[in-house]
């Protein structure tokens, strides 16, 4: 991360520079800048980088570890651990959530959010798209973990086309339980959704809502149906 790329304010009065920086770190974070496991820069380099003290950049980042945001570790600094505090939350709860949980979950999502997209999307988001579908292509050459990622990012930027930051940092937040729920079908020599993520694709340059929302559908359908349906249960 260059944290060079970002501005912060002027000086600013010593009653509101913790807060403010860490609103700038909170920033890093959310926009990826300072991406989940990642080692953020050492203090020094923050106090440069901001104009504040050490002592103010210090309480910042404590800030951040006890939102959850960042762990310290021993010897080795201080890394992101997770984007947003819903993300965090989410990342608690991962270890117990169901398949079925998670892909129901991102149906729901992931079929608003194409259909939205559709509406909204620009020429640049549509560029994004096609080079993000050639990517998850050519990620079936490489190992899982790059397949995995390559999808991710495609249906993510399906999120980033609605122009709705709630949406977005709500799907970076579900990264996580998404990923989970891709490992099974992620295996094989062979792409069994290439058709219907090229179809989601096209629906959304186009600017077919509906026709997107079905793509969605097609897409999840088959991965719901074979498993069984959740019984009502206490949440603890």
């Amino acid at each position: 991360m260059n944290s060079g790329e970002s501005s912060p304010a002027a000086p600013f009065q010593r009653e509101s520079v913790i807060d403010h920086v860490t609103a700038l770190f909170h920033e890093e974070i959310r926009s990826g800048r300072w991406a989940v496991g990642e080692r953020i820069p050492v203090e020094a380099e923050l106090a440069r980088w901001t104009g504040a003290g050490r002592n103010s950049v210090r309480e910042a980042v404590q800030t951040l570890v006890q939102a959850g945001l960042v762990r310290r570790e021993q010897g080795r600094g201080t890394f992101v651990i997770a984007r947003s505090q819903l993300a965090e939350s989410l990342r608690r709860r991962l270890p117990s959530a169901a398949r079925r949980e998670g892909l129901e979950l991102r149906f729901a999502i992931d079929g608003a959010t194409a259909a939205l997209a559709a509406e909204r999307r620009t020429d640049e988001d549509v560029a994004s798209l096609r080079a993000l579908l050639e990517r998850r292509a050519r990620s079936w050459e490489a190992e899982s973990a790059e397949r995995i990622a390559a999808d991710t990012a495609l249906h993510r930027a399906v999120v980033v086309a609605t122009h709705n930051d709630l949406f977005v940092e709500l799907y970076d937040g579900l990264t996580g339980v998404f990923e989970s729920v891709l490992e099974e079908d992620v295996v094989g020599e062979e792409d069994p959704h290439a058709r219907q993520h090229a179809e989601l694709v096209e629906a959304i340059a186009a600017g077919d809502a509906e026709g997107a929302r079905r793509g969605i559908e097609e897409l999840l359908a088959p991965l719901l149906a074979p498993l069984p349906a959740g019984a009502a249960h206490n949440v603890s």
